[in-house]
Formats: structure tokens, C-alpha cells, sequence
């Protein structure tokens, strides 16, 4: 192929599928929530104007469980408010909870009056009336929004959110940023809200408010620096673990973490609280990212039901189904039955079972706060799932050979 020639189509291939950043009206590349939204905003007189709503909503866990939650703008998380450091942003909060209300601007730099706390900083919102928050944004990072009035439910119930500034000037060229907001709920089987007094014995565990095999995958040409901002205003820590990759802790709730202070993570705990920003050069293939607490990554299980590993159950699985038509004896060898006896055995109303989710070898073992970063070499749309990873010949493991010559 000539040099023009091959000129020619990189730079064709640059319309057609572009970066980011270059389809965007602004400077830098736009943060993607998966499942999630971006907050609109217009100028008026040099400000950076944005509405926020907070009011009950149903949403989707994932096909097959919706609860009662609140939120903002009819999600949960709210949508993402991004801004550039040096805006001067003003947003208009309307509350129609039946309580009142404030939301609270989370890590950033801002007057007292500003910073949302209901009774300390500010009079709390009443339902059905509208306050305004106005402020210079003087750093750039990760940060998040969420309720500061009856802050238990409020934000148990789903009321948060992120709010990123970009840098006046990018430090190097991000291809992909993405923004994972974790978060824990406990939801009864066949009830309809979160119980937001539960302090501790969660039973959902969600991305952006979504659990697998709900959650949107994360969509990646290979090569590309991508980045992942995680944020947490939960009960519980979570350690997010990326398979097939080493990662950069870049960023923290309290800004950029110098270069000569990072060291190479596969690991990063997020506290309640804080956020953390990853970076990483994306590496062909369909890698899991998950939180590592182990029964994180599954959807409702039945904490109260006792450990049967290893009971033989034997006569007793006919005797129970005398007055439980349709019972099957599960545990005995493990768990991983499951799915597919869920997949043909009704269960409680709105609710999930705990693992689910088809992959290209079987039932994927897994649920809750677990997606997919899916990264491929040839890729022409970003905003579209390419569909399972197509494994080079010879780099899938499968069953052992005999040996040749048996010993």
C-alpha cells in the first residue's frame, strides 16, 4: 500500500469513528456513566447553568427487579455534572420528596454556604420548592453529589452522583473515562423498596445502581489509555479488582497523585467517602471487573440458609417435595447448579437469582457488582457491544491431553 494510500484511510477512519473528545463540543474527553447520563447545561451570562430534581422513581436493577428509589432526574445515580476547573457553575435544586432536603457538593472547594448541610450551612430544601447553589470551580478531580439532609435514607434510598472537573489542560490524552459509582442496597425478595435502615446485611451490590447481568459492558479499543473514576458513598469498602491488566492509582478524592508517587495496582479499594481514579493501555480480549469481596460479585442470597456442603440428602429431597411440589435440593456439591435451575424454577417476586448471565462458554458464575471491560483491535463504534471476544487459535484452555507414553 502507497504511503497516500494508507494516509488516506487513517484519516478516513478518524471521521468515521473519531475520538471522544473529538465528537464533543468541548476540550476534553466526556466522561461515560454506564447506565447511566450526563447532565445537560447551557450559558447564561458566563455561567455554566444545571437542574437537578430529586423525587422518587422506579428503577431497574436488571431485567426482572425494579424497586422504589430516589433519585435525581429520574436515575440513580443522578446524572454526572462535568465542568471544566476555572467554570463558575450555578444549579438549581428542586425537591419533590416528601421531606425536606439539600444536596452537598462532595470534596469540593467551596464557600461554607455552598456546601449543602441541612441546619449547618444552609436551610433545608421543603418538597416542592427550588434552591440555587452557585460557585467558582477551583480544582480539577473526581467528586460526587448526594443528599446531606436525612442522609440515612436519603442516600440509601439512591440520592447521589458524580461531579467531575476536567483540567484546564488535559496532562496527557485520555481515550476512554469512565465513572463506576458503587454502591449496596438491601432489597427483600417480592418487596418493592431498599430498606435503608439496614446497616450492614446488604444483599445487592451495584455499578452505577445496575447488577450483572444488567450492567453495561465497558467498550475499549485495544491501545487505547483508558481511564476508570470509581466513587463510594455507601456503608462498605469495596476492593474493585480488573483482570488482565496492571492499573495506575492516578487520582484521589484529594486530587492527582504525583507520578513519582504511583505504583502498578490490579487492586484498588474504594472507602466510603473517597474516589479513586485508574489508568491503564487497554489489552485485547473480554477481561471481568468486579469487586473482590466475594459475595459482592452475586446478586440476593439467603444469609440465614444453612451451609449443606457435603450433607447427603438422600430420601430427604422426596420427603420435603411432599409439601413443596417442585423442590429441588440445592448446595450439596456447590452452588454452581444454580443459575440453571433458576433459569426454569419460579422464585419470589422481583427479585434475582444469584448468579446469571450468558457468556460464550456457558453460565457466567457471577452477578452483582460485576461488568465486562470488552477491548478489541478492530472497533468501529464505541457505542455499540461488539459481541464476545473471538480468542486467537491455541490461547483458550481446555481439557488436558493424555500423555503419549502412560507411565
Amino acid at each position: 500500500m502507497s504511503r497516500r494510500r494508507s494516509a488516506a484511510l487513517s484519516l478516513a477512519l478518524l471521521l468515521s469513528f473519531g475520538s471522544t473528545a473529538a465528537r464533543g463540543a468541548e476540550p476534553y474527553t466526556p466522561v461515560v456513566t454506564p447506565n447511566g447520563a450526563t447532565l445537560p447545561w447551557k450559558l447564561v451570562d458566563g455561567v455554566k447553568e444545571f437542574h437537578l430534581t430529586v423525587e422518587e422513581i422506579e428503577w431497574e436493577f436488571a431485567p426482572g427487579m425494579k424497586a422504589k428509589t430516589w433519585g435525581y432526574n429520574g436515575r440513580t445515580p443522578g446524572p454526572t455534572i462535568e465542568a471544566v476547573e476555572g467554570d463558575r457553575v450555578r444549579i438549581y435544586v428542586t425537591n419533590r420528596l416528601p421531606e425536606t432536603t439539600a444536596v452537598h457538593w462532595h470534596g469540593l472547594l467551596l464557600p461554607s454556604g455552598m456546601d449543602g448541610v441541612t441546619g449547618l450551612t444552609q436551610r433545608g430544601i421543603p418538597p416542592g420548592e427550588t434552591f440555587v447553589y452557585e460557585f467558582p470551580l477551583r480544582q480539577h478531580g473526581t467528586a460526587m453529589y448526594h443528599s446531606h439532609g436525612d442522609e440515612m435514607v436519603q442516600i440509601g434510598l439512591g440520592a447521589m452522583g458524580f461531579f467531575v472537573i476536567h483540567p484546564k489542560q488535559e496532562e496527557r490524552h485520555i481515550d476512554r473515562d469512565f465513572a463506576l459509582l458503587v454502591n449496596e442496597w438491601s432489597i427483600a425478595p417480592d418487596t418493592s423498596r431498599p430498606d435503608p435502615n439496614v446497616m450492614t446485611d446488604f444483599d445487592v451490590f451495584t455499578f452505577n445502581s445496575r447488577v450483572f447481568p444488567g450492567t453495561q459492558p465497558l467498550v475499549v479499543r485495544a491501545g487505547d489509555r483508558v481511564r476508570i473514576r470509581f466513587g463510594n458513598v455507601g456503608q462498605e469498602e469495596h476492593p474493585i479488582h480488573l483482570h488482565g491488566h496492571r492499573f495506575e492509582v492516578v487520582a484521589t478524592d484529594g486530587g492527582d497523585v504525583p507520578p513519582s508517587a504511583r505504583w502498578p495496582e490490579t487492586t484498588v479499594v474504594v472507602a466510603p467517602g473517597q474516589t479513586r481514579d485508574i489508568e491503564f493501555v487497554a489489552t485485547a480480549g473480554d477481561w471481568a471487573l468486579h469487586c473482590h469481596r466475594r459475595h459482592h460479585p452475586m446478586n440476593p442470597m439467603g444469609h440465614a440458609v444453612p451451609n449443606v456442603l457435603g450433607v447427603d440428602q438422600t430420601g430427604l429431597e422426596d420427603e420435603i417435595r411432599e409439601l413443596l411440589p417442585g423442590y429441588m435440593a440445592m448446595g450439596q456439591r456447590g452452588m454452581e447448579e444454580h443459575p440453571m435451575h433458576a433459569a426454569h424454577m419460579p422464585g419470589p417476586a422481583n427479585t434475582l437469582p444469584m448468579m446469571g448471565g450468558e457468556g460464550p462458554f456457558g453460565e457466567i458464575g457471577m452477578g452483582g457488582m460485576f461488568t465486562v471491560l470488552k477491548v478489541r483491535e478492530h472497533l468501529t463504534s464505541y457505542d455499540t457491544d461488539p459481541g464476545w471476544y473471538e480468542n486467537p487459535p491455541g490461547t483458550v484452555a481446555g481439557p488436558a491431553r493424555p500423555p503419549e507414553t502412560p507411565r
